[in-house]
């Protein structure tokens, strides 16, 4: 069966917002050395700011992927905005645990590509932890290329 994206509904995003939320602040924990209130507390604020109408988000294109009637995973792209007029931007993209290892993230940024593309957008871009060697990977194998990096390095302060 083929791989689709459809709408999220209100009830899907209030059902994975939790992850979502647990996800990015034990990812920021990791690999921005915030402390776990901290993050947690940046999670909400930028999730809460970047979908203030929730699914109803003007410009926010928040998709289920299914495999027939199987909820495989999910991406949340939003369209270009003032600030940066030609891209648009991979938010989010989870394959749900149990369905990993079998293309659908692939797939669904093909298909978010090919609903831009009707939408005149000429850019894709997002953010990857340079830890997620699978996502990197996946990403470079879809032609994206690196545009910017950052680097970070921990120091001990003195006691």
């Amino acid at each position: 069966m083929e791989l689709t994206l459809t709408p999220m509904t209100a009830p899907e995003l209030a059902r994975l917002l939790g992850s979502l939320e647990q996800a990015y602040a034990e990812d920021l924990v990791a690999h921005r050395g915030m402390t776990p209130e901290a993050a947690r507390e940046r999670t909400v604020t930028q999730i809460a700011e970047s979908l203030p109408a929730g699914v109803d988000t003007e410009g926010a294109l928040l998709r289920m992927a299914r495999v027939g009637d199987t909820e495989v995973g999910w991406i949340w792209v939003t369209v270009p905005t003032a600030a940066a007029p030609n891209q648009a931007w991979i938010h989010n993209i989870e394959v749900h645990e149990e369905h990993r290892g079998r293309g659908y993230a692939r797939r669904m940024v093909q298909l978010i590509e090919a609903e831009l593309a009707q939408l005149g957008v000429p850019e894709l871009g997002l953010n990857v932890f340079g830890t997620n060697t699978v996502a990197l990977g996946l990403y470079r194998s879809l032609g994206f290329e690196v545009t910017s990096q950052q680097m970070a390095k921990r120091i001990t302060p003195a006691v």
